[in-house]
């Protein structure tokens, strides 16, 4: 039996501080992944006060703890990986609410490193032979194009001499 006043096991005399459940929600997101601060304000935003959530987003982006840089740096080479094109990664990054210019910054990585890569995706997915037709060549730019390379590489390697 309790006593009179005395509440149940684990209930707190007075509800916490928004603020801190905020901060703590984020760090349990951040501790599975890198978000981007849009993605948190979203996350975030759909149980708690906007306004809150954007004061305390900028005080963990203050702190370092959230970082649009950081994030994009890990999500390109995480698609690169997974033999994703650069134009792919930028429609990505958009819809995460990444800026344009930080975008670039991360995707500017000169026509040779995406032919390159473009190369191990192709030899990946189809070995090292080359389309001996027009049907096994517009299958080859169809999946190169769904995964996100530009026009001008995928007829590079598919009908140049590269």
């Amino acid at each position: 039996m309790r006593a009179e006043g005395e509440l149940p096991f684990g209930e707190d005399e007075e509800v916490a501080d928004p603020a801190s459940e905020i901060e703590a929600a984020a760090v349990r997101l951040l501790a599975g992944r890198e978000h981007s601060r849009h993605e948190l304000a979203n996350k975030l935003g759909r149980r708690f006060d906007r306004e809150t959530v954007e004061a305390v987003l900028d005080e963990l982006v203050e702190r370092g703890l959230v970082s649009d840089d950081r994030f994009t740096e890990h999500y390109v080479a995480s698609r690169m990986r997974k033999g994703f094109g650069p134009l792919r990664i930028r429609a990505e990054l958009r819809e995460r609410g990444i800026d344009g210019d930080l975008i670039e910054a991360w995707l500017d990585l000169g026509d040779d490193t995406w032919r390159e890569h473009l190369h191990e995706v192709a030899r990946g997915r189809f070995g090292d032979e080359r389309p001996a037709d027009r049907r096994a060549q517009a299958k080859q730019a169809r999946f190169l194009q769904y995964r996100g390379f530009p026009e001008s590489l995928i007829r590079d390697y598919l009908w140049g001499s590269a």
